[in-house]
């Protein structure tokens, strides 16, 4: 059915021959929504979803690479997205197994400062978050990083550089530990200095306490280590398994459920090495879609839960509804 301006127009001027009723608003604007977690069970495992709020990037068109002109303004507005303003999610997993808690990423924090708002007021929301959802940080055993980019370890401890997870151990590939503590590192984008200093800070704290993950290796039973290298030198994505059911956590494959799963091998301006970045992207998306794993994505809008499917040339997301009883 077509709805035409015209129609919309004349409904309007229908609605205004009825008898007017005198209505007053007698409640103030509330100015704040729920805490930000989504619980749901995956086999015999309990998983929550927290979030540290959204992540603004600015002009998509900066940040990802590789398009004709106008091609990203175009295919945002084909899906109701602003075309001048990427806005990723960050979507922390938070799991049970019964014998381990673990956090899969921390956030942003605000371990660095100023330096912890250099994507604007709205990230560093996780702790608040992970209390509303009833975890206290202290119940983390481990903190499983994807990789070592502000948004996913500058959590790790507090301004003070106190650890804010005080009885976790952290895995992380030694590759990225590797790369993100040394200082010969900084160079090339102005991101890489406070990158480093805000890895430096929040890993050190935990030095006494890492876990080193390798590819193909489990991290505690059930949880599995991938490497998908590229977007960092070490970025490793996580297989949970509880039975025939299967999650991954993706991390950083992909940052955008439409322009790098339309498009694979557009690059993104935040990747260590973009081209390689995107033939893993390209590769796993593959294996992903026929595989059809459900799938945590960091950066996919809230909650971030939902299955990849082929379309065309790309792949398409496709979002798991969420159970009304389970929200936060």
């Amino acid at each position: 059915m077509t709805i035409s301006r015209r129609a919309l127009l004349g409904a309007g001027a229908a609605a205004a021959t009825l008898p007017l009723i005198r209505a007053e608003a007698a409640a103030p604007f509330v100015g704040r929504g729920a805490p930000a977690w989504y619980r749901f069970r995956f086999g015999d495992y309990e998983a929550t979803v927290v979030s540290d709020g959204s992540l603004p990037l600015g002009k998509p068109d900066d940040a990802f690479t590789g398009s004709r002109p106008g091609e990203i303004g175009a295919l945002l507005r084909a899906h109701f997205l602003d075309p001048n303003a990427a806005t990723l999610e960050q979507n922390a997993l938070v799991l049970n197994t019964g014998r381990h808690l673990i956090l899969f990423d921390t956030g942003m924090g605000d371990s660095m400062g100023e330096a912890s708002r250099m994507f604007g007021p709205t990230t560093g929301r996780l702790l608040r978050n992970l209390r509303a959802a009833g975890i206290d940080p202290a119940q983390i055993d481990i903190v499983a990083l994807t990789h070592a980019h502000c948004d996913h370890c500058w959590a790790l401890v507090d301004a003070q550089g106190n650890r804010n997870f005080p009885n976790a151990q952290v895995a992380v590939s030694e590759a990225d530990l590797r790369f993100w503590t040394d200082d010969a590192n900084k160079r090339g984008p102005a991101f890489m200095v406070p990158f480093i200093d805000g890895a430096k800070k929040n890993l050190a704290a935990y030095r006494d306490r890492m876990i080193m993950v390798q590819d193909g290796r489990e991290v505690v039973p059930g949880v599995t280590a991938i490497s998908a290298p590229g977007h960092t030198v070490g970025h490793m994505i996580y297989a949970i398994a509880s039975g025939p059911q299967v999650m991954i956590n993706t991390g950083d494959l992909a940052h955008h459920q439409v322009l790098l799963l339309r498009h694979p091998l557009w690059e993104f301006a935040y990747d260590t090495d973009p081209k390689l970045s995107a033939q893993t992207r390209s590769r796993l998306l593959e294996r992903f879609a026929t595989d059809r794993p459900t799938i945590l994505s960091y950066h996919f809008p809230w909650p971030g839960i939902g299955n990849l499917a082929k379309e065309g040339e790309g792949y398409a997301w496709m979002p798991t509804p969420m159970d009304v009883t389970s929200l936060g």
